[in-house]
C-alpha cells in the first residue's frame, strides 16, 4: 500500500539511490557535460541530508519508492524508482508537493530539462504548463552549472480556494 511520510535521516541512502538513477535516466545526453562530473552516486548522498526537512518520501510496504522535495514555491526534486513508475506514486508525490506549496503560495514552479520528454508529458497531464525556456542553475560543490531547461508552472489558487 502506498503511503507518504516526511523523510528522515534513515532515508538518505534510499533517496540518494533513487535520485541518482532517476537523474541518469532523465538527464544523460540532455545536460552540459560539465555537470556529469558532479552527479556521481556519492554526490547525491552528500546533497540529500540538507534537504531531509523539506522532503517527503513515498513508501510501498515500508520501502522508499520515491520522493518530492519542496523549497518555497518550487518542486525542486521529484523522482520515483523505475519499478514504481506508472503506478501512481509520482502523481501522489506531485499532488503532495502542490498542496504543500498551495498553503503559502498561489503558483508553483519546477524546472524540467528541455530534452526530458517523459517528464514534460507527465507534468502537462497533471495541469502544469510550459512557461518558457530558462537556464536552471544546477548546484555543485564548486558553484553552479547552467542547464537548458523549461520552466513549468501551475496556478494553485483554485485548489487553495476549494478548501
Amino acid at each position: 500500500m502506498l503511503s507518504l511520510r516526511p523523510a528522515t535521516a534513515d532515508d538518505v541512502e534510499a533517496i540518494a539511490t533513487i535520485w541518482h538513477r532517476g537523474w541518469v535516466d532523465g538527464h544523460l545526453g540532455q545536460v552540459p557535460e560539465a555537470l556529469y562530473h558532479h552527479r556521481r552516486p556519492a554526490d547525491f548522498r552528500e546533497r540529500v541530508p540538507a534537504r531531509i526537512g523539506v522532503t517527503t518520501v513515498a513508501t510501498i510496504d515500508a520501502e522508499v519508492v520515491g520522493f518530492v522535495t519542496v523549497i518555497d514555491d518550487e518542486i525542486e526534486q521529484l523522482y520515483v524508482a523505475a519499478p514504481a513508475r506508472g503506478t501512481g506514486v509520482a502523481a501522489a508525490l506531485l499532488r503532495h508537493g502542490e498542496e504543500t506549496i498551495a498553503s503559502r503560495f498561489g503558483r508553483a514552479w519546477l524546472a524540467v530539462v528541455a530534452g526530458n520528454a517523459r517528464a514534460r508529458r507527465f507534468y502537462t497531464r497533471h495541469g502544469w504548463h510550459d512557461a518558457g525556456a530558462i537556464d536552471y542553475l544546477a548546484q555543485t560543490e564548486s558553484g553552479t552549472v547552467p542547464v537548458p531547461s523549461r520552466r513549468y508552472e501551475k496556478d494553485l489558487t483554485t485548489a487553495r480556494e476549494s478548501r
